[in-house]
């Protein structure tokens, strides 16, 4: 019986690992330019956790959860996002005793029951950062900033920014009567999902991907039109600082994001390159998701980034990224197979990426090897080289070839090495 991998979950193959690898280092460091410090949150969490946070009523909760039962009969859930999970721990560890404003990353894998498709898994991994602590709008201006500033570093510029508020509980309860109203008289026309959505969460209207509610929902109220004062002043600081500091940005009156502890500033950066699946990152302000979960009352705002998304947008370059040794040595005969094997780890503890064959085998079969490993270098040492007390390193690209002495072998495969560095 041959085993393959379970539907919606997909292998990350060694040639494909360094643009992970690649956006993850990136990220990390840009994070920590900006202050923030990573924090590793479990894979399983109790199912009420996501129910609370999230939402009963959302698609997520209701459908597309991984559950399951321990032994002792609770209800777990692996994460299908990571806010909640961080909002968790920032409680049980009481990190607001350690500074009133917490900035913090995760990198992980998140798990979602739905149908696979381009650019959507069951199994996914995202970025996500979280400032906790701070109500005002120059922490949403500046977590925007650095988002967008990530995607720069990557080479990423042809992005949009859709940015909106959802107001407070305040502001949001008129809007909700608004578009409940407004959804009414198209009711018969709205998809099953959305005629119950009307009544649970109106809001969440706004997600759907069935066209007829996409052109239903085109001429809907807009939730700027009920915003109060002070959401609306927030969003006009908001604004105001993203264009002091260049960032671009569109005002989408209708992006309301997939997750109903959002208010205030919500964003979301699209792609036109990834067809119905456009986002590559989203994310708002969250200021009561803290007291919901029993803590105190602290204001918060983060975001998620698509890894998946990221990485196919990144495809092509990705080749272009791929390296291989430093150095491959091809030594011929056991004495010189002994001689290799011991410097081929002291290389490596130089800082060289070396590679050499585990079998005895002739010096064509190696060079095809170590051109297929994409080596700059290549050391061919034989019986010969070893009573001249000299080796023979051929630069894979230029084909030349030099000559260098045995004794002292790590010293001079380093400076080599350094030369065209």
């Amino acid at each position: 019986m041959q085993y393959k991998a379970v539907k919606g979950f997909k292998d990350i193959l060694p040639y494909q690992v360094g643009t992970w690898n690649r956006i993850e280092s990136e990220a990390k460091r840009i994070f920590e330019l900006f202050g923030f410090n990573e924090i590793r949150i479990p894979v399983i969490e109790k199912a009420e956790l996501f129910a609370r946070g999230i939402g009963q009523d959302t698609d997520i909760v209701s459908k597309e959860m991984y559950t399951l039962k321990d032994r002792k009969g609770n209800f777990l859930a692996m994460r299908p996002e990571a806010t909640a999970s961080v909002i968790r721990a920032y409680i049980e560890h009481k990190l607001y005793n350690v500074y009133q404003v917490q900035k913090l990353f995760t990198i992980g894998p998140m798990f979602r029951y739905e149908r696979p498709q381009k650019g959507r898994r069951r199994q996914f991994h995202q970025i996500n950062v979280e400032i906790i602590g701070d109500p005002g709008p120059r922490s949403d201006s500046e977590l925007i900033a650095m988002i967008m500033y990530f995607f720069s570093s990557l080479g990423l510029n042809d992005l949009i920014l859709n940015v909106n508020s959802l107001g407070c509980l305040k502001c949001r309860g008129p809007f909700r009567t608004e578009l409940k109203g407004y959804l009414k008289r198209y009711f018969s026309h709205l998809c099953p999902d959305c005629q119950i959505r009307m009544e649970t969460n109106p809001l969440r209207v706004f997600d759907c991907k069935v066209e007829t509610c996409n052109q239903i929902i085109k001429d809907a109220p807009s939730m700027l039109d009920f915003l109060c004062n002070d959401c609306a002043n927030h969003f006009d600081s908001v604004r105001l600082y993203l264009k002091q500091l260049g960032v671009n940005f569109v005002v989408n009156s209708h992006l309301m994001r997939g997750l109903d502890y959002y208010t205030r500033t919500t964003f979301e950066v699209q792609t036109k390159e990834l067809g119905a699946q456009n986002a590559v990152a989203g994310g708002g302000r969250y200021d009561n998701l803290m007291k919901e979960f029993g803590g105190p009352d602290t204001p918060a705002i983060g975001f998620a980034i698509g890894v998946e998304r990221v990485v196919e947008l990144l495809e092509e370059n990705a080749v272009q990224k791929e390296e291989g040794p430093d150095i491959f040595l091809a030594p011929l005969g056991k004495e010189a197979e002994d001689k290799a094997f011991i410097w081929l780890q002291e290389l490596r503890k130089s800082g060289l990426k070396c590679e050499m064959e585990y079998r005895s085998l002739g010096l064509k079969t190696q060079m095809r090897h170590a051109d297929r490993l994409k080596a700059r270098k290549v050391l061919i040492v034989g019986d010969d080289e070893l009573i001249k007390g000299k080796g023979i390193v051929r630069d894979m690209i230029s084909k030349e070839q030099i000559e260098i002495p045995l004794n002292n072998i790590v010293d001079e495969l380093i400076r080599v090495n350094s030369l065209n560095s």
